[in-house]
């Protein structure tokens, strides 16, 4: 077919400063960074990309710009996360313990980039 549904997508996500995103996407979330040219960072994530973009918009998205489906590793990677300084979010009405959120076999958790960007890791239950 030549409709979307065969072809592969990408997040993208706007940023103020490309030099501090860099910092954070590579350093601390430990992307591959495959291109650069100052105003687009190009990131590997699994098979897809992580695109990073400079933009007068940068932060101003509310709600989750990214999601990741980490499945068992998700403690592993919270807690890699937490020893390189990265803080969870925490919402009202939900339970947090260790920063990450628990519902059943369902685990998640938030975190900010520097421009406040919203970045969401989960667990899923297998019968999803």
């Amino acid at each position: 077919s030549d409709m979307l549904r065969d072809k592969d997508s990408s997040a993208i996500v706007a940023v103020s400063d490309s030099t501090r995103a860099k910092a954070f996407y590579q350093d601390t979330l430990e992307l591959e960074l495959t291109e650069d040219n100052q105003q687009v960072l190009v990131f590997r994530t699994g098979t897809t990309n992580l695109v990073v973009y400079v933009s007068e918009f940068a932060g101003t998205n509310k709600a989750n710009a990214v999601v990741w489906g980490v499945g068992e590793e998700i403690e592993t990677i919270v807690e890699r996360l937490g020893n390189k300084g990265v803080t969870f979010e925490r919402y009202d009405g939900m339970d947090f313990a260790d920063g990450i959120h628990r519902d059943g076999a369902f685990r998640a958790v938030w975190l900010k980039d520097p421009d406040g960007n919203i970045l969401h890791l989960n667990r899923m239950p297998d019968s999803y």
